[in-house]
C-alpha cells in the first residue's frame, strides 16, 4: 500500500502540478498586489472611488451589496488584463520569434477537404487527382 502511495507521489505529472500550483499562488500575490497598489489607484485617481462596496440596494428590509460584487468583478477584469497584457502577449510574441515561420507541408484536396502532404499527385482519402500548386 505504502509502494502504491509513493509510486502515486513521485510521478511525474503529480510533482509538476503541485510545483504549477506553487508558482501559481506566488504568481497570483504578484498580479494582486500590483492591482491592487498600482492600477486601481489610477482607476481611482481617474473614476473617483474605485472601491465600490457603498453600493446597496434595500428590498423587503434587506440589504443587497451589489457594490462588492461590482468591485470584485472590475478587480477581476483588471487582473485578467494585466496578466494578457503584460504576460500572454509578450510571451506569445516571444514564441513567435523563436519558432520562426512556419512551413507548410500539406495542402486541402478540393474534393473532400482533407489534408494531405504536398508531394501527392491523388487524394489518399478520396482518391481524386490533384492539381499542382
Amino acid at each position: 500500500m505504502l509502494k502504491g502511495f509513493r509510486d502515486f507521489i513521485l510521478r511525474g505529472n503529480v510533482v509538476d502540478l503541485a510545483v504549477a500550483v506553487i508558482i501559481g499562488a506566488a504568481f497570483g500575490k504578484i498580479i494582486t498586489a500590483f492591482t491592487t497598489n498600482i492600477v486601481s489607484p489610477l482607476i481611482g485617481a481617474i473614476v473617483g472611488k474605485p472601491d465600490f462596496s457603498y453600493l446597496s440596494l434595500t428590498l423587503h428590509g434587506g440589504k443587497i451589496g451589489y457594490g462588492s460584487f461590482l468591485t470584485s468583478v472590475i478587480d477581476f477584469l483588471i487582473q485578467a488584463s494585466v496578466i494578457y497584457f503584460l504576460l500572454v502577449l509578450p510571451m506569445n510574441y516571444l514564441m513567435a520569434k523563436i519558432k520562426g515561420p512556419q512551413s507548410v507541408s500539406s495542402k486541402t484536396c478540393a474534393e473532400c477537404l482533407s489534408e494531405i502532404p504536398l508531394s501527392a499527385k491523388r487524394c489518399k482519402f478520396c482518391a481524386q487527382p490533384i492539381a499542382e500548386l
